[in-house]
């Protein structure tokens, strides 16, 4: 079986690869669709990570500089769909055969542990992918604490920020979408959005005051990763608003504290959902009851995700998705590689 690795920045090469016995408390899948994270693999890719130079101490919580430098060959991936192939002799509840739903890489084959294995059910597949993005939404979101009438601003319409605009929405606040791109501003207007903006246009901020009785959003949310818009989510929250910065920035920004952030005594918080954070809201709140909620509204069908999947690649043209997202990464909102079952199994 052949798997790719990223051996390098813009260096995706494909490898054999042999599977281990499974354990008892494993699950063999055969993959089916694995969505792809247009900020942090991306992030990987181009070589623009901490993770390139430091190691990430998990007692110390720090990153601490690297002894050797080398992070490659890796391997990329956050959500996918699968096929039961097998089951270990100590998994219940699960059956050959059954789509399921799992954080795994992009590759054919895949081993997980039933904690974080879901039965995909009545869920389409490429709806499924979005359990990722969906997380990071859902915690930006709570991060927020909105309440019912709450005026909130969200920076960035990629696929974070489309969800986060339903998810606002549902928790009773109008939200004003910004964003570059008109088509995707199109799109947050469809998705509930109260108001659309775009910074090219003008002063986003200033446009926020006229909005909200001259006194600025409750809460902006960032999620678009560009310092300029961080800038302006700061500038756009009331005094004593809060803001909440959800996206993967990448190297080393400069910003500006002199000015709104100083004189309106604003919180910033930075949402991050995984690598072992708990819910602020622990223990009543923690990252398996994310993951259900929002598998739940899926099967309601109170979210909506269609619009937002561009394109699906084969997983053999890995190396050219990646190259043309990175050269257009604009051109789509979220891709997704499929392994052979049509159209990633639904």
């Amino acid at each position: 079986m052949m798997e790719f690795v990223l051996a390098g920045p813009k260096q995706i090469v494909f490898r054999e690869y042999s599977e281990p016995p499974l354990k008892p408390d494993e699950v063999r899948v055969q993959t089916v669709l694995t969505g792809l994270k247009h900020g942090t693999e991306m992030a990987m890719y181009e070589g623009k990570t901490p993770f390139a130079t430091h190691d990430f101490d998990p007692e110390y919580r720090l990153f601490r500089e690297k002894e050797n430098q080398q992070i490659y060959p890796l391997n990329l991936g956050s959500w996918g769909v699968g096929r039961v192939t097998e089951t270990g002799a100590d998994v219940r509840g699960f059956s050959v055969g059954e789509l399921v739903l799992a954080p795994m890489p992009h590759r054919p084959t895949n081993v997980v542990r039933p904690p974080r294995l879901y039965r995909l059910g009545d869920i389409d597949p490429q709806m499924a992918i979005f359990t990722d993005p969906a997380i990071f939404a859902l915690s930006a979101v709570h991060d927020a604490q909105i309440s019912l009438g709450d005026h909130v601003a969200i920076f960035g319409m990629g696929a974070i920020g489309l969800l986060a605009v339903q998810f606002a929405r549902m928790s009773g606040a109008s939200v004003i979408a910004v964003d570059l791109l008109p088509e995707r501003l199109a799109l947050a207007a469809q998705l509930g959005a109260t108001a659309v903006l775009n910074p090219a246009e003008g002063d986003v901020a200033l446009h926020m005051r006229d909005l909200t009785g001259r006194k600025g959003v409750d809460t902006a949310i960032e999620i678009s990763g560009s310092l300029m818009a961080l800038q302006q989510a700061v500038r756009s929250a009331r005094p004593c608003g809060r803001v909440v910065a959800a996206s993967y920035y990448k190297g080393q920004m400069p910003f500006e504290f002199g000015a709104e952030w100083h004189h309106n005594r604003l919180t910033m918080i930075s949402s991050m959902p995984v690598w072992g954070m708990p819910h602020r809201r622990a223990p009543l709140w923690d990252l398996a009851r994310m993951e259900s909620t929002i598998l739940a509204l899926m099967r309601e069908g109170r979210l909506v995700t269609a619009p937002l999947l561009g394109h699906v690649f084969p997983y053999a043209s890995a190396a050219e998705a990646y190259a043309l997202i990175a050269e257009k990464p604009n051109l789509y909102i979220k891709t997704a590689f499929t392994y052979g079952e049509a159209d990633g199994g639904s």
